[in-house]
Parts: C-alpha cells; structure tokens; sequence
C-alpha cells in the first residue's frame, strides 16, 4: 500500500487541480456581472449567474479548507484523518462545481437559442459532470475493492524491477501532466463565457456564435475530462496507487486531448473570419490549426513509439 505522505502528497495535488479550475471560474463569475450584455440578460439569468458565484465561492472554500485543517488539527503532521477529510472536502467540491457549470452553459445556451434549449443543454452538462465525476465511480468501486486487494498481494510477490518506472512515479507524472492542460483549458473556458456577454459576440454572424458555443461545450467537455482522475482516485481506489488507476487517468488525460483541439480550433475559425472577414480562410486555417494539434499530439508520438519497439 503506497505511504501516508506519499497519499497525502496525491491527495493534495489533486486537490490543487480542482482550485486551479475553481480559481479561473470565480474570477469569470465576478468579471461577468459588469459585462455589458450581463444587463440584457433576463431577471432569471442574472439571478442564476449569483447563484453560480455562490456555488464557486462554496467550491473554493472546501478546496482551501484542507490546508489550514493540516496545520491546526494535524499540525503539519501526516496523519490519516487529513487524507480522510481532503479527500471528503474533493468529493463534495465537485457537486456545486458541476452545478456551477450547469448554470454557466445553461445562461450560454439560453441567450442564444433560448431557454428550452438552455435548459436542455444545462441539464444533459451536469448529467455528464455528475456521472464522470461520481457515478462511473460509484460503479466502478463496488467492483474494484477485492481487485485492488489482489494487485496488493501480487505487487508484495513479485521481484522489484530496477529498470522499471514505480507506479507511483507514474501516478505523479500523469497527474502533473493532467495539471499542465487543465488550466489552459479553464481559461479558455472562463474566456468563452465572457465573450457571449460582451457587444462583440452580438455583432458576429449566426453561424459564428452556433461554432463558438459548440466550441465552448467541448472545452467544457475537456474539463470535465482532466478533472476526473481526482474524483476517481478518492472515491473508487481510496487514494491507492495502482497501475489500473495510472491506466485510467493516461486515457482521461488523452481522450481531453482529443476533444480540446476541436474546441481551440472552432474559436480561431470564429476569431479569424471576425479579423479577416473571409470564410474560406478562416475554414482553411481551423483545419489546419486541427491537423497541427493533432499531428504534433498523436501522428509524431505513435510514430516515435513504432520506431522505438522496432529498434527494442
């Protein structure tokens, strides 16, 4: 079973992922409310808006929560209760976060298609959240508690590979590199709320603000993905390092790469053709900015990797 320090250490970090998030949402969620087209929108909205501030400032007071219990219970000593209670404080954070969100595309959707197709919209966003981030778990823990205790015994039985990558290490690596997309991508998506709120966003072309909130559903979606791992980890595998939680979070983590190029790209087509006025190449340059992401990501490294197992 992996140390305390080092589950603390994991437990922290990923809780550092999720504040990364919360802060960039907070700051969009106090900045929208002095954006001119937050006056247009209606009584409802605005007031969802406040209730959407309220549910981040309560995400950011959890996620903080963890450091001063530290100090002043523990008293910067490792002890189990903390990990209990930070990983407690993750699971909890992620429904109001979820929420939040909900709110945030729903308001997004509503100003441009109206509110049925808000609602919708809003509604089938945290159903997303809420199953990625407690429902696969809830199904996955029931049946990963007695696989996680064979691993364990077979992990205690087998001979240490010196030339072989701990999966702690590998758990470390994968988290830090989920923390190196995540937030990126919640400021794109802190970006992508604001702009539907300002002057500019109502003189685009239909076509244009349809491409633009598709893009920022994407972006939301890659969020979503770079922030499971954390609730995976609490909830189905109790903090432990195991190679089958490595082997998820590495797909998370790839499968947000996969989406988060097609929501980059769609607000460079709808930049482009607002500077340049020219649909063609604004087309062109999407599709290459696309292909770039795309080739760099997954066309080079599995070529690297074909290359390396046929000289191994």
């Amino acid at each position: 079973m992996a140390k305390l320090k080092d589950k603390l250490k994991t437990a922290l970090d990923e809780t550092r992922m999720l504040m990364l998030g919360s802060q960039i949402l907070l700051g969009f969620q106090f900045r929208s409310v002095f954006e001119s087209g937050f006056e247009r929108l209606p009584a409802s909205s605005q007031y969802l808006k406040l209730g959407g501030l309220v549910l981040i400032l309560t995400v950011t007071g959890l996620l903080m929560s963890p450091g001063s219990y530290h100090r002043i219970v523990a008293r910067g000593e490792v002890r189990k209760h903390v990990i209990t209670f930070t990983s407690r404080v993750m699971d909890l954070a992620l429904l109001p976060f979820g929420l939040a969100l909900a709110i945030d595309v729903y308001v997004a959707t509503g100003k441009l298609a109206g509110k049925v197709y808000g609602a919708i919209a809003g509604l089938a966003f945290a159903i997303t959240a809420l199953f990625f981030w407690y429902g696969w778990e809830l199904i996955q823990r029931s049946q990963r508690a007695a696989i996680i205790k064979e691993e364990q015994a077979m992990e205690k039985k087998q001979e240490p590979d010196s030339t072989a990558t701990r999966t702690k290490d590998k758990i470390d690596h994968v988290l830090t590199e989920a923390r190196v997309v995540l937030p990126g991508a919640q400021a794109l998506l802190g970006f992508q709320f604001a702009t539907m709120l300002m002057d500019g966003f109502d003189k685009l072309p239909l076509s244009s603000k349809y491409l633009h909130l598709s893009s920022l559903l994407l972006i939301g979606i890659t969020v979503i993905l770079l922030m499971t791992p954390a609730a995976y980890h609490r909830i189905v595998e109790k903090g432990e390092e195991t190679e089958h939680f490595h082997r998820v979070a590495s797909g998370l983590l790839l499968g947000a790469m996969v989406v988060l190029p097609l929501g980059i790209s769609g607000d460079f087509f709808v930049v482009l053709r607002k500077v340049t006025e020219s649909t063609s190449l604004a087309m062109v340059s999407a599709g290459l900015l696309i292909l770039s992401f795309y080739g760099l990501w997954f066309g080079f490294t599995i070529y690297q990797r074909g290359q390396r197992s046929r000289a191994a």
